[in-house]
């Protein structure tokens, strides 16, 4: 693993793939883990208002704050921790860990930013960690559109349209996958069981803790503090 390279490849794109990363064994482990919290079907956790308007029909765990400590491993890797800091600079930090699931016939989640784009030295970095294979019969691909991240607000428009220039990713198990915050993003309908990955955010020095409080989408500005729409936005 070349760290130079992967952080130039990041830079550029505002995205980089790392097939591999984490051994199979420790993936089976913690999808175990995933597997026996959620159980078949858990109940959303958003709003109706938020589920209806952004396409994002994601059932969100945060382990580490209850006092889980099968993600530790992970967050404490050497190579993860430095090809982190590659990215983002000394002082870096760590913010918390988010487990995505996703049931059968849902939406995935629509195209966003993870928080406003309008000062580009403020936002999160997702580092996300796949246990099992995303493959087109589950369904829940990502979707990315390269450079993006250095081009200013998501354009308004179809939640779920589709971009000329846009990458799908089809990330494997132990594969990991760090994504700029600004990065235009979203991910494919889940047409298989389920779906889910694990988030390890992180930011850069001096980030506020509330960088993701306020998410873009193509209709709207919307914060997660008080679960409110505090912008509709159309096409110009």
């Amino acid at each position: 693993m070349n760290i130079g390279e992967l952080a130039k490849t990041f830079d550029r794109d505002g995205y980089v793939v790392v097939e591999d990363f984490f051994a199979s064994e420790l993936m089976d482990r913690i999808d175990g883990v995933i597997r026996g919290y959620y159980g078949d079907s858990p109940d959303f956790w958003h709003n109706d208002e938020f589920l209806e308007k952004s396409y994002t029909e994601v059932v969100p765990w945060f382990p580490q704050r209850e006092g889980n400590r099968d993600f530790d491993v992970i967050e404490q890797d050497e190579r993860f921790q430095a090809l982190s800091e590659a990215i983002l600079g000394e002082g870096w930090t760590a913010q918390y860990c988010m487990v995505m699931f996703s049931k059968q016939g849902t939406s995935g989640q629509a195209w966003h930013q993870d928080c406003p784009p309008e000062d580009p030295a403020r936002h999160n970095l997702n580092r996300l960690v796949y246990t099992s294979d995303i493959v087109d019969e589950i369904g829940g691909q990502t979707v990315v559109v390269p450079g993006s991240h250095k081009q200013g607000e998501l354009p308004a428009g179809d939640p779920v349209g589709e971009f000329e220039d846009q990458v799908v990713l089809r990330p494997k198990k132990g594969t990991l996958v760090i994504l700029h915050g600004h990065t235009w993003h979203r991910v494919l309908p889940i047409t298989g069981p389920y779906r889910f990955s694990t988030n390890f955010r992180a930011a850069p020095a001096g980030t506020p803790d509330d960088v993701t409080d306020v998410c873009v989408y193509r209709n709207m500005r919307y914060r997660f503090s008080d679960s409110s729409v505090i912008e509709e936005r159309e096409p110009r």
